[in-house]
C-alpha cells in the first residue's frame, strides 16, 4: 500500500490538470501559432509558465485504484499487476483466466 500522502498528492494533481486544461491548451495554441507576433507568443509563454506546475497533465502518475501502487499498472484496468492477478485468481474479472501451458 502506497503512502496516503502520495496518493492524495496525485489526486490533487489530477484535479489541477482538469481545472487548467482549457487555459493551458489555449496558451499552447497561441505559442505555436506562427502567424502571431513574437511578443504575443512570448507573452503566452510567460503566462503558461505562471500556471501551477502540478496543473500539467504530465505530472499525473498512473496509480492503482485499489492499492495506490505507482509501478506496474495496466491502463485498461487502472490497476497494478499484483491487484489484477489477485482479482483474476478469485474470478472477479470476467473473461480473464490464469494462463497455463
Amino acid at each position: 500500500m502506497a503512502k496516503k500522502s502520495v496518493v492524495e498528492r496525485n489526486k490533487k494533481r489530477i484535479r489541477l490538470a482538469e481545472k487548467y486544461a482549457a487555459k493551458r491548451a489555449a496558451l499552447k495554441a497561441i505559442t505555436k501559432d506562427s502567424s502571431l507576433s513574437a511578443e504575443d507568443r512570448f507573452d503566452a509563454q510567460l503566462k503558461l509558465a505562471k500556471l501551477p506546475r502540478n496543473s500539467s497533465k504530465t505530472r499525473v502518475r498512473l496509480r492503482c485504484d485499489l492499492s495506490g501502487r505507482g509501478r506496474g499498472n495496466y491502463r485498461k484496468f487502472r490497476m497494478s499487476r499484483i491487484a489484477l492477478r489477485e482479482l483474476a485468481s478469485h474470478g472477479k474479472i470476467p473473461g480473464m483466466v490464469k494462463s497455463s501451458w
